[in-house]
């Protein structure tokens, strides 16, 4: 359609196209006043802080019950055995949570990748005025409608209406969407393992804070009882001093060893709060929270007899070697990557339109257009060398990295069999020690008694045997901690930690345990 260049400008088309763009930027401009607050943080965590969670002890997360406080969902649990902790952290603690959002994203990239193999299709709408003699020419043959005569020097004013779909399928890409794909299922795969690392190490923290709390709590009777037959001592002394039949020095001496073991008992206490606080952390609750556990617990893993039967099934099961190789594979597929730059692209393209001055699209007068399109980039300033030197180096950072990991891996579970052997040997130690000090602290006190010993002496049996205990609870505690490091450097805490294959490997564990005690 050609109209008179002074004219047009104010037909009922123009009207409508007009009318057409202001409610357009209006319905683009009202979600963003409305949904002002949509970036508040308060408003992302109420709608998507709502993590899938493995399954575990609790029916829900302690701090997602309804109608409950976390502290009322422990309340009720009672006693919180070893298992059941270590449930509730892999429920609650926030890096679990972090590292399936993690995988949650190398799905997305995942399918990302496997888009590429799709092809593209869009739809697409035009306006276009003016009264330029090329653009005049071939809207009005795409619309059909090229009158005779034209004198295209001087078309004059023109507008257009254009609606279509337009397709792309790539067709040869180097081999570069393969590979993408390919490493986009590596990287999935590297966040599975990274999710397993995680809850390896987690598993282990939570055991090594668990024995912490219990041995702060061995700790806090030791000291009670310290305290309890110092100050029955002390009783019995200041009465006889009253009485004549004991000197000031003994009375002085009972009442600096109350006061040591006042102090012993503050400790302890305070110990045992940073535990617990420890502990609650882990879990992903509040520091302030009261936990109470179940004593007489033991680490559910079955210690190889030896560092080299345990290497083996470190090797093959640790979460962080594995991640290690698969990130040499992928470190080699972006090599490849990288020199495919060098090979052309071939993409097929289709498009089928149609044009009209005045929005009026009939059937009939359709246009379409497809053909293959070749690029092939022969000069880029050296860069695709350059990437191609970038992925080689990146790959033999991922060797050497590669090596580290086994090396570090070795090292971590050498050190925790010499840690686990030197724990097993003080328990032995420690408990004839207990046995042997708690001997001479009776045949002292009746000694004492008979007035054949000094206070002092009374007062260094009594030391001696609350040290001796102190050290066997220590020992006990450092075993039950140990084993879990060796478990942790072998990636069994990586595996199923359900319940009932916890319950057996929590009474294999107890028999295995026996064994070694005897």
């Amino acid at each position: 359609m050609v109209h008179d260049p002074g004219k047009g400008n104010f037909t009922l088309d123009n009207i409508i196209w007009h009318a057409g763009v202001m409610v357009l930027l209006l319905l683009f401009m009202f979600p963003g006043c409305k949904h002002g607050d949509r970036y508040a943080y308060q408003q992302i965590k109420e709608a998507y802080d709502q993590p899938k969670r493995a399954q575990a002890m609790l029916s829900e997360p302690a701090v997602n019950q309804p109608g409950k406080t976390p502290e009322n969902v422990l309340k009720e649990a009672g006693a919180l055995t070893l298992q059941t902790v270590i449930q509730i952290a892999l429920q609650n603690n926030p890096d679990m949570d972090m590292a399936v959002a993690r995988i949650g994203q190398s799905e997305a990239l995942l399918d990302e990748a496997q888009s590429a193999f799709w092809p593209v299709i869009g739809v697409y709408g035009e306006y276009l005025q003016g009264n330029a003699p090329s653009a005049y020419l071939f809207n009005t043959i795409d619309q059909r409608k090229l009158p005779p005569g034209t004198d295209f020097n001087n078309p004059g004013w023109f507008e257009n209406y254009e609606a279509g779909v337009h397709g792309r399928w790539n067709l040869f890409n180097g081999g570069r969407d393969y590979l993408r794909k390919r490493m986009a299922e590596t990287g999935l795969a590297i966040s599975r393992l990274d999710r397993k690392s995680i809850q390896n190490g987690l598993v282990s923290s939570v055991i090594h804070a668990y024995f912490s709390v219990l041995a702060a709590e061995r700790y806090i009777d030791i000291s009670l009882d310290s305290r309890k037959t110092v100050k029955k001592e002390l009783d019995m002394v200041t009465v006889r001093y009253e009485a004549g039949g004991a000197l000031k020095s003994d009375v002085l001496s009972l009442k600096v060893a109350l006061a040591r073991a006042e102090e012993d008992l503050i400790r302890a206490q305070n110990n045992h709060s940073l535990s617990v606080s420890s502990l609650a952390n882990l879990l992903g609750l509040n520091p302030d929270m009261h936990i109470t556990l179940a004593r007489e617990q033991q680490t559910p893993i079955n210690v190889p007899d030896s560092y080299e039967k345990a290497l083996i099934v470190a090797m093959a099961n640790r979460p962080e070697l594995q991640q290690s190789r698969l990130q040499v594979v992928r470190s080699r597929m972006d090599l490849d990557v990288a020199r495919s730059e060098y090979l052309p692209r071939l993409d097929a393209q289709m498009k089928t339109y149609f044009d009209d001055p005045g929005f009026d699209f009939e059937w009939d007068r359709k246009n379409w257009t497809a053909g293959v399109i070749l690029n092939w980039d022969l000069f880029t300033g050296f860069r695709r060398a350059s990437h191609v030197d970038r992925a080689r180096a990146v790959m033999k950072e991922m060797l050497a990295a590669d090596r580290k990991a086994t090396l570090a891996v070795q090292l971590q579970l050498k050190g925790s069999y010499m840690k686990y052997t030197e724990a097993k040997a003080r328990w032995r130690v420690s408990r004839a020690s207990v046995a042997a000090s708690e001997e001479s602290l009776r045949l002292v006190e009746k000694q004492y008694a008979g007035g054949s010993a000094t206070i002092t002496r009374y007062l260094e049996a009594e030391l001696a045997r609350n040290r001796a205990r102190l050290r066997a609870a220590t020992a006990f505690y450092d075993r039950e901690k140990t084993a879990a490091a060796i478990g942790r450097a072998m990636g069994f805490w990586a595996g199923d930690q359900e319940q009932p294959k916890k319950d057996e490997r929590q009474k294999a564990a107890v028999k295995s345990r026996k064994a070694e005690d005897r």
